[in-house]
């Protein structure tokens, strides 16, 4: 059966049951990877996946169930384990379904047709050319991958919600592996969009001097001084700590942001951003895993929060009004809160501008150990890094093997300036995260 000629089966089922309240949620994806190593292919994969999941409201309760095989024994099966579920359930947590006929947001942006596989083998192994040839340092254990996925997103409920989304996504990764004879570095970067508009020779280069530039070094000495993130390094900073943005964590006790809205949590320097439909988001979208419209939010705004994220759950909970942010893993997930693309507001300084303001300390372009390293309940930080010393405003001595330990609550009020280079780096999700250049005036580094 087509996705279409099962929702009208679970419909039947659902009214011979007497079923007033339901909802159909379906996703969807096939995609192809490529990836070449050493010269040729050494992997392919194509995949079809997903499914869909039916709830429905009996008795004030919520009951799911879901299936991958769409048939009519399953429509038939999901409706009744899903009335049966609802049954069975004792907690009272509040409920929802969304009314059709509200406002979305309109995607203004063109879509473009996949590659064929010939394209995309084609594609990787020219790149994996052009990155041999991008530097004499550059060795065997260098790969690059291409994919090409397709998204199918839709929801349909009693209350006249009837929702579908498509998305097509390419992109070309590559690793690059260094050696200057002595030691190995490696570096990796994505280019996404339509398959033969991409400049995978400028891709391949980036990759290979990024990952000469961490050869050599020196450990950084201990200090308690400014130091100035570059975008990635805040981005995957701010990936670690974003869900202590999320109302489901702070309901649980696992955010210091609970019952803080309205007050000060950072300097005025910050303003962070939720963003559906930023630029460079590759999954702009206009509702949320519930079928709310989802919107540009400010979630800080020069330091003082407005909002966390809501779903309509959390929101209910909280007496506030959902901000479009409810989610789902998979189509047979639970409902969860997660951001869009959440990044940083950009400032009106360069990069060097930081760097003369921060005077003398620690540039970072590397953290790792981000999950081992990073309590998100207590904000608390010790990350390995690497980067450059700052010296009389300038980046000189490379510097690796150095801890930066602090912790994010605080951080956020320490950023004294934030750059206008605002980058979004490796996204190939629905969920981004991005940020300019940033100076904080005090951390930690520990070092030799």
């Amino acid at each position: 059966m087509t996705y279409q000629e099962f929702k009208q089966a679970v419909i039947r089922h659902a009214e011979a049951m007497g079923i007033a309240e339901y909802e159909i949620y379906y996703q969807a994806e096939e995609s192809t990877s490529v990836s070449a190593f050493r010269h040729e292919l050494n992997q392919f994969t194509s995949s079809v996946e997903g499914g869909l999941c039916f709830r429905c409201i009996v008795n004030g309760k919520m009951g799911y169930a879901s299936t991958e095989a769409l048939n009519e024994e399953q429509a038939e099966r999901v409706v009744r384990t899903a009335h049966d579920n609802a049954l069975a359930l004792e907690a009272d947590d509040p409920v929802f379904l969304v009314s059709g006929g509200q406002d979305y947001e309109k995607i203004d942006r063109e879509g473009y047709e996949l590659p064929k596989t010939e394209e995309l083998i084609k594609k990787v192994l020219d790149t994996q050319e052009q990155l041999y040839a991008a530097a004499p340092t550059v060795i065997d254990g260098s790969s690059t991958q291409g994919m090409a996925i397709s998204m199918d997103l839709a929801m349909y409920n009693s209350k006249g919600l009837d929702l579908n989304y498509h998305n097509n996504m390419s992109a070309i990764i590559v690793g690059a592996v260094v050696s200057d004879g002595k030691e190995m570095e490696n570096d990796y970067q994505i280019k996404l969009g339509k398959l033969d508009t991409l400049d995978t020779e400028a891709l391949t280069a980036k990759a290979a001097k990024t990952a000469m530039a961490k050869l050599g070094g020196e450990v950084a000495p201990t200090a308690v001084c400014p130091v100035v993130f570059d975008p990635e390094a805040m981005s995957d900073l701010l990936s670690t700590f974003s869900g202590v943005f999320s109302s489901e964590a702070a309901q649980k006790g696992l955010s210091k942001l609970a019952d803080k809205e309205g007050q000060l949590i950072a300097s005025s320097a910050v303003t962070l951003v939720d963003d559906p439909f930023y630029k460079d988001n590759p999954m702009p979208i206009p509702f949320d895993a519930e079928g709310s419209p989802t919107c540009r939010k400010a979630l800080i705004e020069e330091g003082r929060l407005m909002t966390l994220l809501y779903n309509l759950k959390t929101a209910a909970i909280a007496g506030k009004k959902t901000t479009g942010n409810a989610s789902k893993g998979s189509y047979n997930a639970s409902l969860g809160v997660r951001p869009f693309t959440m990044y940083l507001a950009p400032g009106e300084l360069t990069e060097e501008e930081l760097l003369e303001k921060a005077g003398n300390g620690v540039y970072i372009n590397s953290l790792s150990g981000l999950h081992a390293g990073a309590d998100a309940v207590t904000g608390d930080f010790s990350l390995q890094s690497a980067g450059y010393l700052i010296e009389n405003g300038k980046k000189t001595t490379h510097v690796k093997s150095f801890t930066v330990a602090g912790n994010f609550y605080d951080l956020l009020f320490r950023i004294t300036a934030v750059g206008k280079n605002l980058e979004l780096p490796m996204a190939t999700g629905s969920t981004a995260f991005a940020s300019p250049s940033v100076l904080v005036e005090k951390l930690s580094i520990a070092g030799k």
